[in-house]
């Protein structure tokens, strides 16, 4: 494993966290143990390849993608991975026969804008780390990767919790009405769980409701500048209702990007 970022903590029975890159199967084990327990037994995912005998979240893309896993190396080494990011690049993506999304979305606009891709996907933490540091760890880690790789823009499936579309009329409303993506960059959800979405008027979402209804995670990318392509996809064997998020550095502002580069002077 190459560390990309490591950052100890002083206070006492505070986390240690470390992020490394995954380089063995060990290392891929440990992260598809982490995404069954988020995914299959909180979330009430599933899927073809899952591994319930061995409590592991797999898919036929794993074996193309680079994975960061985050550690918080003061739990013991069997349990000390807390979080999980899967990163697919377009060459990645070419030996894979196709990026992840396109199961769900058609990405032929993003493919042919000229940009440097790379798809994120199987963001997790654990349970006992959500609303803290943790996640930062892995965005200064991603932002690591994309400076060292030279990304223009990132993309990947954002996932509601849940198929109940009325319930998520509002969230769902509030992306559609003021994150939706150029034309030039709006991809559309294809396939068999794609479903148009016919946004409620704006001022008919309860706002704070709508707010407190979006996954963190989506809404961090919205705030960098994120948007979101057209369509939804329900995405019944995981149990999620899914959006393309779609982030062009290009918009994201220098505070930003320092806010998120922090983890380079520590490399």
């Amino acid at each position: 494993m190459s560390d990309m970022t490591d950052h100890p903590v002083d206070v006492l029975g505070a986390p240690r966290f470390v992020v490394k890159t995954a380089e063995s199967k060990a290392d891929l084990q440990a992260a598809q143990r982490l995404r069954y327990l988020v995914f299959v037994q909180e979330l009430g995912g599933d899927g073809p390849l899952v591994d319930h005998e061995n409590m592991l979240e797999c898919d036929e893309f794993d074996a193309y993608a680079t994975h960061l896993i985050l550690h918080d190396m003061t739990r013991p080494a069997a349990d000390n991975v807390i979080g999980v990011y899967r990163l697919l690049t377009s060459e990645a993506a070419q030996q894979a026969g196709q990026f992840y999304c396109e199961t769900e979305f058609d990405l032929g606009l993003l493919r042919s804008s000229g940009l440097k891709l790379l798809e994120l996907g199987r963001s997790c933490l654990h349970p006992d780390y959500r609303g803290g540091m943790a996640m930062m760890h892995l965005w200064q880690a991603l932002a690591v990767y994309v400076q060292d790789h030279g990304i223009e823009l990132l993309f990947g499936v954002a996932s509601f919790h849940g198929t109940d579309l009325a319930h998520l009329s509002g969230p769902l409303g509030l992306l559609f009405h003021r994150h939706l993506a150029p034309p030039e960059l709006r991809v559309h959800a294809i396939g068999q769980g794609a479903r148009a979405i016919a946004p409620v008027a704006e001022d008919q979402i309860d706002r704070v409701a709508a707010l407190r209804d979006t996954p963190a995670l989506i809404k961090a990318y919205l705030r960098l500048g994120g948007v979101v392509g057209e369509g939804i996809y329900v995405d019944t064997a995981f149990n999620t209702t899914d959006v393309c998020l779609i982030l062009p550095l290009s918009d994201v502002s220098l505070s930003q990007r320092q806010l998120y580069t922090r983890a380079r002077r520590d490399v």
